[in-house]
């Protein structure tokens, strides 16, 4: 049997897209169709215990659709969570996954993302083509200026500019005077990031849901600078207070360490921050996505309050008539 969670696919920079599923039985065979596919496709199957294929021969400017089909008549119907855009590989749609209840989020209405300043034209069309309504960019007033986003010249979303400062509330990087001891302080640093994220920083979060909460059936994209840290928590609020389970919603969060490439980054946070050419090992935590991170964020809320529920209504103003709205649009029927 095909485990409807447990579906990925993306787009790779070439154009060829991965599709990875897990099955509850190892001799599970899977057909794979595109839908609604204007050119002939061809699949490449990994052999068994592999859950694997890679499809190719699609058109790159629109989003395409995938059936699975198991020998057992099990279906899922999917699009590509990691959208191929060459200049924000970390660009996904988060939603698709099934809450407590049994209801499945809406795909095409939930997206997450690094910065937008690097797309090219064709990334340009292929985001026109999703019909966001709002972007919300968490990042640092001097970031939005220093790499401002592109975005598609007609119908363009509107921008909601949410700075944050990592670690603002701790003083880490404003007191940092010499090289950075090691890995284990920056990773401790970086842990501290995220729950100030889910306390001090709940104000920005809480402005976000009100934004959402005040158009209808808004489609939007929550971003930062890498797509996984600030962005992580804004998904997270969404997911839980849509109804997914904790353990889904940490598996979104940590797909980002698939797309987004810690290595390449460290020169540009080195110069970002400001750090020595010694501080390039010691940076690596701050660049990776470790469960640790957002575990940090979601257990300062256990700790302060009884249930994530308590939180959503008390902090961020998504009380039960709240989150039954933000249900009603955002998932399926």
């Amino acid at each position: 049997m095909l485990l409807t969670d447990a579906v990925q696919i993306w787009r790779a920079p070439g154009g060829d897209y991965h599709i990875e599923w897990d099955a509850s039985a190892p001799d599970t065979r899977v057909l794979i169709e595109a839908v609604a596919a204007s050119a002939p496709v061809e699949a490449h199957y990994a052999e068994p215990p592999q859950y694997r294929a890679r499809v190719s021969g699609l058109p790159p400017a629109r989003r395409h659709y995938f059936r699975l089909r198991d020998q057992h008549g099990n279906e899922v119907l999917a699009p590509e969570r990691r959208l191929g855009l060459e200049g924000s590989p970390n660009f996904r749609d988060f939603g698709g996954y099934a809450t407590a209840d049994g209801r499945r989020v809406q795909w095409g209405y939930l997206f997450r993302s690094g910065h937008l300043a690097r797309l090219t034209d064709p990334d340009l069309e292929l985001l026109a083509s999703l019909g966001l309504d709002m972007v919300f960019d968490f990042r640092q007033e001097a970031e939005q200026q220093h790499e401002p986003s592109r975005l598609p010249a007609a119908n363009p979303p509107r921008v909601h500019s949410l700075p944050i400062l990592p670690g603002n509330n701790s003083g880490f990087l404003q007191q940092l005077d010499g090289p950075i001891p090691g890995p284990e302080v920056m990773f401790e640093f970086m842990v501290t990031v995220n729950r100030e994220l889910a306390n001090e920083e709940a104000g920005v979060y809480r402005r976000m849901f009100a934004e959402i909460l005040a158009r209808d059936d808004a489609r939007y994209l929550v971003h930062c600078a890498a797509g996984k840290d600030r962005t992580g928590f804004a998904a997270a609020l969404m997911l839980l207070a849509l109804g997914v389970p904790e353990q889904v919603v940490i598996r979104d969060y940590l797909l980002s360490s698939r797309f987004y490439n810690a290595e390449a980054e460290v020169e540009r946070a080195r110069v970002k921050y400001g750090m020595n050419d010694s501080d390039s090992a010691a940076i690596m935590p701050m660049l990776r996505v470790d469960e640790a991170y957002l575990r940090a964020a979601l257990d300062s809320i256990d700790e302060r309050y009884p249930d994530i529920e308590s939180y959503l209504e008390e902090v961020m103003g998504v009380g039960a008539p709240e989150r039954a709205e933000l249900r009603r649009r955002y998932l399926e029927p």
